[in-house]
């Protein structure tokens, strides 16, 4: 991915400008009303031209302001182009781990390997099942029914560190344009040639045929708005103008009619719109439409899912805590022993933790035999040396393996374990019990400090689980969520988030299973995690492929940096048109109305110079801000006034200054280039 990234901006621009000229074709401007108004003065400003050319009568102004008419519409389309061509770039690196390869493919998902059948990948169909070993490209999306391996994800997330897929659990779906680094998989197929998630995904990032979100509907109609006032008033000026005994050019008016309308956001308001796409695909979050982007920027309210999203989904062991009369390390090393065998998350988290407990006094005893678990015991542990046994398993069942009751002090522990919502442990040897072992559902990392960015943006945060009121409330004080709701149920969760709605609030949702797509689907904003199920992904409107919850920060950042980037620049559009029209307006006018000498502050040589010099402005301060667009303004969590205040004083104040420098600076090179 990386080679791609840097390799692309070069040809990039090249792409951008031959697009601008492809996206000349009327259809394609008519999405935009006002360059497509840019485009018509453009082409009657280049008739008239060629009228004066043909009649002799000169027309180098004219030809000049055609020209710089047709740079403005050129210039609009680049910056959009660009945004566009940035999304294709990703899209076709995605398209690169695609490609046609020869698949193993088995008759059933119990079919021995050496019956497996070589065919391509475009044969593949939904429902079928094929076996990848080390090395293979996964052809397309599926799920995982036998084996374990671990999986290279970095074509789609981009993150270099394998992940492990194994059959049965939350890590079973299997993504098309990965590779198997080791061991072997054998999935079910669950997606028909070209409607893969990498499919999808190339789609998305493309961006091209995105829908307007009502946002921008809003502004475009704004925009047309003050493009037919514009008219008006252009139109009226001749009349005046012959009153006072004197005419103005048509040309001059067209001109005059394109620098006052608000060329400079309506040329750069697609271009914002897909640039806030693209920062997402940055963050490696794949937007589905640009209306939950821009969501994202209002969101008030966001529900979690618990399992997978705010903690790992795996019970695991957080601490040992010794009966009276036992030291720590003794139980870590008994806990140790008792677990060697045992292949589940919870024993591997348990070895884990009494490793680090023990440091170099990890014990040095023979086993005899491993003791597996089993449901009729609920224990598992080794038989030593010595006719040593050690045992691990729940309260009761290490009760009757001993027949010796917990003292009032290991009481208190599990009873504290319980009621915190984590799973207390027995560890014992022989008939002595040792101590418990504190199992949780852990937390993941940095959480609590994001959820506080969170409140900090006005982002209220709310934890859906399934677990009991108790559990619940223990989770989601560690967590540090503003509210929670325990024993949720699909349904529950549905009706939750449509009362949100209800009270006008915008709700975001994180989920990776199945039971969270109808919340996902409801939501304004639904952000499905990629190592969740196909049914979490298609409901979600947003993907995150690095299936992390605190993503949503950066979702909402982008979303708010989209809308105050386009409100930045339609208010230093607007304040520029206004600045225009009080620059150019006494210049034209100053022959009838000498009067208006003092007007022109700038001191314009001649109307033809100030026309011209708007003109070329009008122009090239849409590619001043091409980079801006596509960057977007800089967001920091702020209230709306002072937002609000931040626009106006620099955007609004630099929208009404920057027009008489720019235009005051090319008059005086436009002047210069005359008298040459």
């Amino acid at each position: 991915m990386s080679r791609t990234e840097t390799a692309a901006p070069r040809s990039l621009y090249a792409t951008a400008a031959r697009q601008s000229v492809t996206k000349l074709s009327p259809r394609l401007l008519l999405r935009n009303p006002v360059l497509f108004v840019t485009a018509i003065v453009a082409a009657m400003t280049t008739l008239l031209a060629l009228r004066d050319l043909v009649a002799g009568t000169g027309g180098g102004v004219t030809i000049q302001i055609s020209l710089w008419l047709w740079i403005t519409v050129l210039f609009a389309n680049f910056a959009e182009a660009l945004a566009e061509g940035r999304g294709k770039a990703r899209a076709d690196s995605l398209r690169t781990t695609g490609q046609e390869t020869r698949v193993k493919r088995l008759a059933s998902a119990d079919a021995e390997h050496g019956s497996a059948e070589s065919v391509s990948s475009t044969e593949l169909r939904k429902g079928q099942f094929v076996l990848v070993d080390a090395g293979d490209l996964i052809p397309t999306d599926g799920e995982a029914v036998a084996g374990v391996a671990s999986v290279n994800e970095s074509a789609i997330t981009g993150e270099s560190a394998p992940v492990i897929r194994e059959a049965g659990g939350d890590r079973s779906s299997v993504t098309g344009g990965t590779t198997i680094v080791s061991d072997w998989l054998v999935f079910k197929v669950t997606a028909e040639p070209g409607k893969s998630f990498l499919d999808k995904m190339i789609a998305l990032v493309e961006g091209a045929e995105r829908q307007k979100t009502p946002n921008e509907i809003a502004l475009s109609i704004l925009l047309t708005g003050l493009t037919l006032i514009f008219l008006f008033v252009v139109v009226t000026l001749q009349p005046f103008a012959l009153y006072s005994g004197t005419s103005i050019p048509v040309v001059f008016l067209a001109a005059l009619f394109v620098t006052l309308i608000p060329t400079t956001i309506g040329g750069l308001l697609s271009a914002i719109g897909i640039a806030g796409m693209d920062r997402l695909v940055k963050a490696n979050v794949i937007a589905k439409s640009g209306r939950a982007v821009e969501a994202a920027g209002d969101v008030d309210v966001l529900l979690l899912d618990k399992t997978g999203t705010i903690t790992f989904g795996n019970r695991m062991a957080d601490g040992f805590l010794p009966t009276q009369g036992v030291s720590e390390k003794r139980l870590a090393q008994a806990a140790w022993l008792a677990s060697q065998a045992d292949d589940t998350p919870e024993g591997k988290s348990i070895v884990e933790l009494a490793t680090r407990v023990l440091g170099d006094d990890i014990p040095r005893i023979a086993i005899k035999e491993h003791v597996a678990f089993s449901a009729q015991t609920r224990l598992s542990g080794v038989d030593v040396e010595h006719g040593t046994t050690i045992r691990k398993g729940a309260v009761d069942a290490i009760v009757k393996h001993t027949g010796t009751e917990p003292n009032p002090i290991l009481i208190g522990n599990i009873e504290n374990i319980a009621r915190s919502g984590g799973t207390p442990l027995l560890v014992s040897q022989d008939s002595q019990i040792l101590g418990v072992i504190h199992l949780k559902d852990i937390i993941k990392p940095g959480v609590r400090e994001r959820f506080a960015e969170l409140r900090a943006m006005g982002v209220r945060t709310v934890m859906i689980t399934g677990d009991n009121p108790l559990t619940a409330a223990a989770i989601a004080a560690e967590a540090g969520v503003d509210d929670f709701m325990a024993e949720a149920t699909p349904e529950a969760k549905l009706e939750r988030i449509r009362d949100e709605q209800a009270q006008g609030r915008l709700v975001a949702m994180c989920g990776d299973g199945s039971n969270d797509a109808p919340a996902l689907a409801q939501a304004d904003v639904g952000v499905a995690m990629n190592s969740g199920t196909p049914a979490a992904k298609e409901a979600g409107n947003l993907i995150d492929l690095d299936s992390d919850p605190t993503k949503l920060i950066e979702i909402v950042m982008v979303g708010k940096q989209l809308l105050i980037s386009r409100g930045a620049l339609t208010t230093f559009s607007i304040a520029n048109d206004a600045a225009k029209y009080f620059a150019i307006l006494p210049a034209l006018f100053l022959g009838a109305y000498p009067g208006l000498a003092t007007l022109n502050v700038m001191g314009l040589s001649s109307p033809e110079s100030a026309i011209l010099s708007a003109v070329i402005f009008n122009a090239l301060v849409i590619v001043a801000l091409i980079p801006l667009a596509l960057r977007g303004v800089r967001y920091a969590p702020a209230s709306a006034s002072a937002l609000l205040r931040n626009n106006l004083l620099i955007y609004g104040l630099g929208g009404l200054v920057v027009p008489f420098i720019g235009i005051k600076a090319i008059d005086l090179i436009v002047g210069a280039l005359n008298l040459a």
